[in-house]
């Protein structure tokens, strides 16, 4: 069955973007290939989720001009949580809607040829370093439409560059803030970390308005060259009504660590997928994700480490909960190819459900190509044990403070290992809110 798909635009309104952004005749083409493309490549086809009526390309404007702000002591107070805006050194990158909006970066990173700009900048400014990166190793422009129609009509996005032998300590932040709602976001993310470097990247999802009737279309790509290590934290919490793609792509390098700290927190329907490729012999992928899901929304989010290289390593650790007539498919791939021997394939997922019409499925896959490997996987899918809930109330907790402290009980796993703090804690307030 093929999904119709119906853009509020052509040919010449994606030429006539391009050129009043001011972009190289490489991305222009791009664009308008990509668009070519999508008219002919099928939809992606998450597991056993129905995506034909989702609404993927129906949006008001491609386009949304926002005011920028002059400084931090300007964000309304749902950004001024998710930021520092007391630090000295803030490496930090504001979004609003697709308007570049603020941007701050060390001059000591600057010193030693960090890059770090929204996507625009880096594509006139760097264009051989981004047209290296962009969509050619980790996600391709024809995989599907999606990934086509991404290509086609990104309006926003960051990159991050690091040199050689560079390591950076403190994180390096992006903020994506969602507050007009005839916005649509197809947000573009490179992260670049060369050999021997190290970066940790943390970016925030944020709506602080109702969407009726909005797509939001993320493709993140992240390079970690021999020996790097790159900790990627994701917070995503946009609003219902919004209609969700997020594909989130790493390559491991040789020795090279991808680690993901995913809390997807989303309110409207949402396909989420997150690969990690260890290409290189030695390479690590590490991936924890949380989730909570309310209300009727519809979600699907699989999570696939594929080993390459020998004596690779890649580890998932996913942890659900869904409550009202939410309903959610996890799937976990553990793939090791033919070659990738003394490799390790681990995953863990568990769901927790509070409702007779929440539905969870938790789907652990292993595939094996190679003898010489060691691979094992978990899984469950259940309800509030009563008598924890029984233990709690007996003390005198009333009944919704106990199933509280069991869903933060159940989730601890994960959030705990989470490894950068401040995702760690805006995770912790996001559930807070979700789970009351």
């Amino acid at each position: 069955m093929t999904t119709e798909t119906k853009l509020p635009f052509d040919k010449e309104n994606v030429r006539s973007f391009s050129e009043e952004m001011n972009e190289p005749a490489w991305f222009k083409e791009l664009r308008l290939t990509a668009l070519e493309k999508s008219e002919t490549l099928p939809m992606p086809r998450p597991d056993k989720t129905k995506i034909d009526k989702w609404n993927f390309t129906k949006f008001t404007q491609h386009t949304v001009k926002s005011e920028p702000f002059t400084a931090l002591s300007e964000l309304p107070a749902e950004v001024k949580a998710l930021v520092d805006i007391d630090a000295v050194n803030n490496n930090l990158y504001i979004q609003r809607n697709q308007t570049p909006a603020f941007l701050t970066l060390t001059e000591e990173l600057k010193g030693k040829g960090v890059v770090f700009t929204d996507i625009f900048t880096a594509i006139k400014e760097h264009s051989a370093l981004v047209e290296k990166y962009f969509m050619t190793e980790a996600v391709k422009v024809d995989e599907h439409r999606l990934a086509a129609l991404h290509a086609a009509l990104v309006n926003g996005g960051a990159f991050l560059y690091i040199p050689k032998n560079v390591e950076i300590a403190d994180p390096i932040q992006a903020v994506y803030l969602h507050d007009d709602v005839e916005a649509s976001l197809f947000n573009h993310v490179i992260v670049v970390a060369d050999d021997n470097s190290s970066v940790t990247y943390v970016e925030n999802y944020i709506s602080t308005v109702d969407a009726a009737n909005s797509v939001v279309n993320i493709v993140t790509e992240v390079i970690a060259k021999a020996n790097a290590r790159v900790q990627y934290g994701a917070v995503d919490n946009l609003a219902k009504g919004i209609t969700t793609y997020v594909n989130r792509r790493g390559i491991a390098g040789r020795d090279a660590r991808i680690e993901w700290a995913l809390g997807l927190m989303n309110e409207g329907n949402t396909i989420s997928e997150n690969t990690t490729n260890l290409i290189g012999d030695g390479a690590i992928g590490d991936t924890k994700t949380v989730v909570v899901g309310r209300g009727d929304q519809t979600q699907n989010f699989t999570t696939s480490i594929v080993h390459f290289g020998k004596h690779t390593e890649g580890y998932i650790l996913k942890h659900g909960v869904m409550k009202d007539s939410a309903s959610s498919i996890f799937n976990g791939i553990g793939k090791i190819e033919h070659g990738a021997s003394k490799s390790n394939a681990v995953q863990e997922s568990r769901v927790l459900m509070l409702s007779e019409k929440a539905r969870g499925d938790a789907n652990p896959i292993l595939l094996i190509d190679e003898d010489d490997v060691t691979a094992g996987h978990a899984a469950s899918v259940g309800r509030v044990d009563p008598i924890q809930l029984y233990y709690l109330m007996s003390r005198g907790i009333p009944k919704k403070e106990a199933e509280r402290l069991v869903i933060h009980g159940f989730l601890a796993p994960v959030v705990n290992q989470l490894p950068i703090e401040g995702v760690k804690k805006q995770l912790t307030e996001v559930i807070e809110r979700k789970v009351r």
